[in-house]
């Protein structure tokens, strides 16, 4: 074979060799640049999705509340005290919705759920209310603030308070064995439907004269309902303020529709009004899983 020919073949060869490889390297390229726009694009999408999604749960919150105490607060005085709401930027709410004619409610409880008030602060203006709760000993005590500003959702803020004093005789939180209670003369009967966690469930208090045995059926509007409803599990974190299914209702019965998050010790505090009187019933119950 004449050389010159041989070198030409293997030469063509060669760049014939090296056209490929780039050709590979190329195609291997533009491979990974495939791969990564569709990686890219796909965590945009999903992105996207959850950003769509939070647009259907309820309003972020947006409101910032500030609890303080014209003094420092002791068992047995009375010591007043300022809530004040704001937004998140530290612009006072100045705007609320009546919920139940009134419109804050602010629930007391001592730690031990021994001790619990309904009562409403009073409004000043400017988003701030004022109030002096009633605490009977020192100790610990959680307040849950319970309003609505217009246009939103509700709100529930709490605050924890160490009230200076002696403290009162605390008392282990245990279910009740009977769900039936006598209070200011009336005999009240709480019963459930069911009884389970993540579930919405009926509770219905039905009410006797404690003496007779006969129904009661003359209950009058409490803050414009047959009855209201507050129910805080034993950790003091779930918070629960429920309003009758039927408002009007006059008794004996007065059903309520719930859920329980978890499971574990509630305690409940229904509230009622006859002949002019409130009378709250209290009852404790462990929600099975």
């Amino acid at each position: 074979m004449n050389p010159r020919f041989k070198i030409l073949v293997v030469f063509s060869l060669v760049v014939s060799l090296f056209l490929a490889a780039c050709s590979k390297d190329n195609s291997m390229e533009n491979m990974d640049n495939n791969l990564n726009t569709k990686q890219k694009n796909t965590s945009h999408e999903g992105m996207n999705m959850n950003h769509g999604n939070m647009t259907s749960t309820p309003q972020k919150d947006n409101t910032i509340v500030e609890f303080s105490f014209q003094g420092n607060p002791e068992g047995g005085k009375q010591v007043p005290l300022n809530i004040q709401v704001k937004n998140k930027v530290g612009i006072p709410i100045k705007d609320f919705k009546v919920e139940h004619e009134k419109l804050m409610h602010l629930i007391v409880v001592s730690e031990d759920l021994s001790y619990f008030d309904h009562i409403h602060p009073e409004y000043k203006g400017d988003g701030s209310f004022t109030v002096t709760p009633n605490f009977p000993s020192g100790g610990e005590y959680k307040l849950f603030a319970d309003f609505v500003p217009k246009g939103a959702d509700k709100k529930v803020k709490s605050y924890v308070v160490t009230v200076a004093g002696n403290k009162g005789t605390t008392s282990q939180l245990t279910e009740d064995k009977e769900l039936t209670k006598v209070v200011d003369g009336k005999e009240v009967t709480l019963k459930f439907d069911h009884l389970m966690t993540g579930m919405d469930l009926t509770m219905t208090f039905t009410i006797k004269d404690a003496k007779t045995k006969k129904p009661i059926t003359n209950l009058q509007p409490y803050l414009g309902a047959v009855g209201h409803v507050v129910t805080i599990s034993s950790d003091i974190d779930t918070y629960l303020h429920v309003h009758p299914l039927d408002e009007k209702a006059k008794g004996p019965e007065a059903k309520f529709m719930t859920s329980f998050p978890n499971s574990g010790l509630y305690k409940i505090w229904g509230q009622f009004q006859q002949n002019g009187k409130v009378f709250t019933v209290p009852f404790t119950i462990n929600v099975p899983k």
